[in-house]
């Protein structure tokens, strides 16, 4: 028996492979295929099962694409409704995979259609589960992203109660944990940056399985403080059930080098955004006037998915050398299918064509504290509610880059702005977009918050009322 687990830091997802006697299954396969393909046929052995553990919100599986190459069966749990063929798992049922078998557990809770898959060894004793988003490591999965459902997210958390205390709390202490996703990821609020774990190490240690917790305590404390989900992840979802384009098909129409002239002509002909995923200090120096910046060198699909509202929207790439394929891969994986080509020879090539450019000021946190002690000036600290209520400057208003498309109407396009995140990467995205929609007096502080707390500007710091 062979288990591998396929992590992928930029969704903080884990796929897996799993291995016996000539047999493969696939579980929550990301939306390039053929690794999966190439592994199977390096082992001399072939996928038989593509298990889905529910419709994923936060990316879109390849389960498709993979039946498709391969002739494997799709598995859900008995709730799936799909628009193509899938085996609908009832719970309890065994799967044989060469010399192992896997268990359908159904772990309704947080979607209605979640299953969790519990695998035997050649001596029918429980090894692992792999728990798709019902159990995380330190964490349990959101219970509020189920698409065109009649429950309410008290009724989901009610039900992932139920699922966790009657399927996965009665195994065995060392049965190990293989979770659908880590720290950063938005499908739970306190992750792990561990991605495998044991069951009785979770018995001690994750909120959620306390033994003396009632089910009116769990939907409470599991509720508590969660924040909406991204814009995305309900079409992410709604892709996952009723299917998309191939992804082959994605890749080759979006990896389609453009001279300047063609690259500008589509971006004013076809309503095209521009999107520069060079990294941040590239973008400052120079860019396309009214481009984007959203990194491949930081969070790069959750960031995409959150900011870019319409997924159908046509994009145009600004990349760095070699870098097209992997930026086209990277979209398609959060569902954004609609790249129309890069541009050919970079900024360089822009350039010696004649086309405009821009840039961004950007300052260290030393020049930056100096102007702020001079003078009255307008910050904009841009990282997420937690970090900014953690600790942050004194008069710095609080802009957070997830809400940027609601927080318009509280800036003024007369005034000036320093912009800062943490170290330097959301920054840039933030003064991009207002560049784009007009803001053009903006300040960039280059290292952000890590290199401002090092500088003597006085700070704002969130004290604990217990600790009073």
């Amino acid at each position: 028996m062979k288990i591998e687990q396929l992590y992928t830091g930029c969704l903080a997802q884990g796929a897996y492979y799993i291995e016996s006697d000539g047999e493969v299954a696939i579980i929550d396969p990301l939306r390039e295929t053929q690794q999966y393909i190439d592994k199977a046929k390096a082992n001399n052995a072939k996928i038989k099962y593509i298990l889905e553990t529910h419709f994923h919100a936060d990316f879109v599986s390849g389960h498709i694409d993979l039946a498709r190459k391969t002739g494997a069966t799709i598995v859900f749990g008995s709730a799936a409704q799909t628009d193509y063929d899938i085996h609908k798992a009832e719970d309890g049922e065994i799967l044989r995979l060469g010399k192992v078998s896997i268990k359908v557990l159904h772990t309704p809770g947080h979607t209605l259609e979640s299953v969790t898959y519990l695998l035997r060894d050649e001596n029918g004793k429980d090894h692992a589960i792999f728990s798709g988003d019902t159990l995380f490591l330190g964490d349990v999965g959101r219970p509020d992203l189920a698409i065109k459902s009649d429950l309410t997210k008290e009724d989901l958390a009610g039900m992932l109660y139920d699922s966790l205390r009657t399927k996965i709390m009665p195994l065995a202490d060392d049965v190990i944990v293989y979770p659908a996703h880590g720290a950063g990821s938005a499908c739970g609020k306190n992750l792990s940056k561990e991605t495998v774990g044991v069951l009785g190490e979770q018995k001690k240690t994750n909120y959620a399985l306390r033994e003396d917790m009632t089910k009116a305590e769990f939907v409470k404390e599991v509720l508590e403080g969660i924040a909406p989900p991204p814009q995305y992840f309900a079409k992410n979802a709604l892709m996952n059930k009723m299917g998309y384009e191939a992804f082959d098909s994605i890749l080759k129409t979006g990896d389609n080098p453009l001279d300047p002239e063609t690259f500008e002509a589509i971006a004013n002909h076809e309503s095209a955004l521009v999107l520069d995923v060079r990294p941040q200090s590239d973008y400052v120096k120079e860019h396309i006037p009214n481009s984007i910046f959203i990194g491949l060198n930081g969070q790069f699909a959750p960031w995409v998915g959150a900011l870019i509202t319409d997924i159908k929207q046509p994009i145009l790439l600004v990349v760095p050398e070699g870098k097209s394929a992997e930026a086209v891969t990277r979209l398609s994986r959060v569902g954004y299918d609609n790249t129309l080509g890069y541009l050919e020879g970079g900024i360089d090539a822009w350039k010696k064509a004649g086309k405009e450019i821009d840039s961004l000021e950007s300052i260290s946190a030393e020049e930056f504290a100096e102007r702020a002690k001079a003078n009255n000036i307008n910050i904009l600290d841009v990282r997420k509610d937690g970090e900014y209520k953690s600790m942050h400057l004194e008069n710095a208003q609080h802009f957070a880059l997830d809400y940027i498309n609601e927080q318009m109407n509280t800036i003024d396009k007369d005034k000036k702005y320093y912009i800062h995140c943490a170290g330097g990467y959301r920054s840039v995205i933030a003064a991009s977009i207002l560049k784009a929609r007009g803001f053009n007096n903006l300040v960039d502080i280059a290292g952000g918050f890590g290199a401002i707390k090092k500088t003597d500007l006085p700070t704002t710091e969130f004290v604990c009322p217990s600790t009073l």
